[in-house]
């Protein structure tokens, strides 16, 4: 699409549609449709297949980037012995009718493997009966196989599309047998983006490309400090700013936040440009609030002092106090890691457009459309069968797309105008507004026998919660929070407590990639690494004592209330004998133990989140000004069963490199309630010549059902970089960001 040219709907999405080499893997930004005249049969949401011999598949989960959109598919194609090359595959908009479409906490796989094999294999066995039918033979005599059923004593075969007809009449199975893994045609296997060429060529769409006919374009000032609102407003000179057509007051934030608005005031013009120089014109007088006190220097010290007194238990294991009194030595640390940005390189956007029977059709970068289905039907008073939301291509999310206020507002102003609206937040806007990552401070205790055998382990974590975005009352961690990366510690530590702190927040509180395991993980890994130097250890082979037995462990006969992100324990365990393996797997793929060049360091650290195990291993350089240099990382991951290895080996990759931006530069903080962090410039994310000459990735061959793989790839990220760098130089930190130490 060029420039404003006048389009219909129907012509919008005809032109916004990206196809893929080969295959028609359709971005459709509507509804999508089956071809026009053509006959079918859909045995679940997720599989149509047609008389022309395609079959359809919905992707029912966000693509950020992570290549959900071609995992998914490989595992109802394979279940269907489809052929790949006669696939087409649709965007599933926000409809309850797909179950859940969050795309968070690493669920796409693990939580929709077997329904989506059961997608699969009920559209194959309704083909192969349909043939039976067709040819009055045993359906045992008939096999599926690459988009045809054959008989093989006759020699007959029809391809899917000719029994299209005749299944159609059958009823849907309510059982099916899954092929056997060795059969597996696609799962397992490596395969290329379906939406890869339209990536690099640049003719993806994604929210921030959205343009509907006669659509105004808003930009939002949004008041500095979080939960500030209007006093007054000049917007004269913004109107006379050439393409501004309207400045509407946004309506206030809520308490507790949710999703909603978050108040301010919207410029909307004929173009961005435009809408940005009209908001640069307002004068707003603000009503800062009681945030305006947020001062995160001064918070941090509330949160340590905290962390140094008695908490809330939350499990108990032995008797602790009795462990330290009897205790040869005895270790205590402090570990703080700051606020966080998701800062993704695409910020939120969405675009609304109201339709005369009162519904809201809605296009979002959104990795949770049936969220802003909600947010935006309770913003404006509507059903939401009422909330129509196209799910785009997202630049990346990292968590913060899963929150559906950016649509909310887009929703809103579309409503006030009466014309499509396009809401787009700037870098800025994103970084100074966002959803943050929670700032933490822990307190970890250690208590070592003569042998060096850690006796004693007490861990208190303090920190803001996410629940706070939605009530008032949650002044501190969620069981579900503790969950992440505390209450599932693996060590074999005969008493352990852990506990729990109350801080009230002052912004926005939501998940950010791996949530609470970043700082859980940033200590526990960190504060291993200090046992065993205390031990006068092997860093990974005290890592090896430290897991203990083999053996399952069960968080609950400790008293703790433990959610396994929400998976039973029997089927994805806390299994140390995994976690053992890891420590082995990537300290040999780094050469542990060989000799090193002087300044330079190899860290450990191995950590379990969304029922996946990762370790990682760093060796770093320190130069002669004391600087830190990533030199290599290794990572092997534990996903259980993987569907496409080479995205499981990309998301480590890019886990690397994420969790390298948190652990050297990642840091939000505030002075009177202002963020005082606003781009790349200041919020920096790893440059080229910081990343590392290799990220060596290793996926174990492990016959489990599937982990998570988005989000474990970053918590041991931190904690091996800081142990490398005390192996190194001989400093403790404990403090991210390491700019923070002088280390960058």
């Amino acid at each position: 699409m060029n420039g404003f040219e006048k389009l219909s709907r129907r012509e919008f999405l005809q032109k916004t549609g990206v196809a893929s080499g080969g295959l028609v893997f359709a971005m459709t930004l509507g509804y999508p449709r089956s071809a026009a005249g053509a006959s079918t049969v859909a045995p679940n949401v997720y599989v149509n297949i047609r008389d022309d011999d395609v079959v359809e598949i919905y992707c029912h989960r966000s693509e950020m980037g992570q290549g959900i959109r071609t995992s998914l598919p490989q595992v109802i194609a394979d279940e269907l012995e489809a052929a790949w090359d006669r696939i087409e595959l649709l965007q599933a908009p926000g409809d309850p009718k797909y179950g859940d479409q969050n795309t968070d906490g690493s669920t796409s796989i693990r939580k929709h493997f077997d329904l989506l094999r059961t997608a699969g294999a009920s559209a194959r066995e309704m083909l192969v009966a349909a043939a039976a039918m067709e040819w009055g033979v045993p359906v045992t005599e008939l096999v599926a196989r690459n988009h045809a059923v054959h008989h093989e004593a006759s020699g007959r075969s029809a391809a899917y599309g000719d029994l299209v007809a005749s299944a159609a009449e059958l009823e849907v199975p309510e059982d099916v047998t899954f092929k056997d893994p060795a059969d597996y045609r696609y799962i397992g296997k490596p395969m290329d983006l379906v939406d890869g060429v339209a990536m690099t060529t640049g003719t993806a769409m994604y929210g921030t490309d959205t343009v509907l006919p006669g659509m105004l374009y808003a930009s939002i000032e949004r008041c500095p400090v979080f939960g500030g609102t209007v006093k007054s407003v000049d917007d004269a000179a913004a109107l006379k700013v050439a393409g501004v057509k309207r400045v509407i007051e946004m309506p206030n934030v809520t308490s507790p936040p949710g999703f909603n608005p978050l108040g301010g005031v919207a410029v909307l013009a004929s173009n961005t440009w435009s809408a940005e120089q009209g908001r640069k014109a307002l004068a707003v007088e603000w009503d800062t609030g009681l945030n305006a006190e947020y001062d995160s220097a001064s918070y941090r010290q509330q949160l340590v002092a905290t962390s140094r007194k008695d908490g809330n238990t939350v499990m108990n294991r032995g008797d602790v106090n009795a462990a330290f009194e009897s205790a040869d030595r005895v270790i205590e640390s402090d570990y703080y890691a700051p606020h966080l940005s998701h800062a993704p390189m695409e910020p939120p956007a969405a675009a609304a457009m109201m339709h005369e029977d009162g519904s809201v059709e809605i296009w979002a970068a959104t990795q949770d459309p049936q969220s802003v289905q909600g947010t935006v039907a309770a913003l404006l008073g509507i059903d939401k069968t009422q909330v129509r939301v196209n799910v785009t291509l997202l630049g990346g999310a990292f968590g913060r797309k899963s929150k559906a206020d950016f649509s909310a507002e887009a929703a809103w102003l579309a409503k006030q105008t009466g014309k499509p609206v396009k809401v787009s937040w700037s870098r800025e806007d994103d970084i100074r507004h966002g959803y943050y990552h929670s700032v933490s401070a822990q307190y970890l205790k250690g208590a070592l026998d003569e042998d060096g055998n850690t006796t004693g382990w007490l861990h208190r974590s303090v920190f803001p919660s996410i629940g706070s975005t939605f009530s008032a009352e949650a002044t501190g961690p969620g069981n579900f929070e503790l969950s992440l990366g505390m209450l599932d510690n693996p060590y074999d530590i005969p008493n352990m407590r852990l506990e729990s702190g109350d801080a009230k927040a002052h912004v926005r509180i939501g998940w950010l990639r791996s949530v609470c395991n970043i700082y859980h993980a940033f200590a526990v890994c960190g504060f291993a690494d200090e046992l065993a130097v205390a031990a006068g250890a092997d860093p990974r082979d005290y890592l090896l004592r430290l897991a203990g037995p083999s053996r399952k462990v069960n968080p609950a006969e400790d008293g703790a209330e433990y959610s396994n992100y929400g998976q039973s324990l029997d089927v994805h365990p806390i299994d140390t004998a995994r976690f053992k393996a890891i420590v082995e797997k990537v300290s040999d793929m780094a050469g542990w133990g060989r000799e090193l060049p002087e300044g330079h360091g190899l860290g450990i650290a191995v950590h379990r989140s969304f029922l996946s195990t990762v370790g990682a291993v760093a060796e770093v350089r320190v130069d002669d000004e004391g600087k830190l240099h990533v030199e290599e990382l290794w990572i092997t991951i534990d996903a259980g069963l993987v569907v496409n290895p080479d995205r499981v080996a990309a998301q480590m990759e890019g886990a690397g490199i994420f969790g390298m931006s948190l652990a050297l530069h990642g840091e939000i903080t505030a002075k009177d309630g202002v963020v005082e962090q606003g781009n790349y410039d200041t919020y920096p994310v790893i440059r080229m010549h910081e990343v590392p000459k290799a990220i060596n990735v290793h996926i174990m061959d492990v016959d489990a059902p599937p982990g998570g793989v988005g989000e474990p790839g970053v918590p041991p990220v931190a904690p091996a970089i800081v142990n490398a760098y005390f192996a190194a130089t001989g400093k403790r930190v404990r403090e991210l960001p390491l700019k923070k130490a002088g280390a960058v």
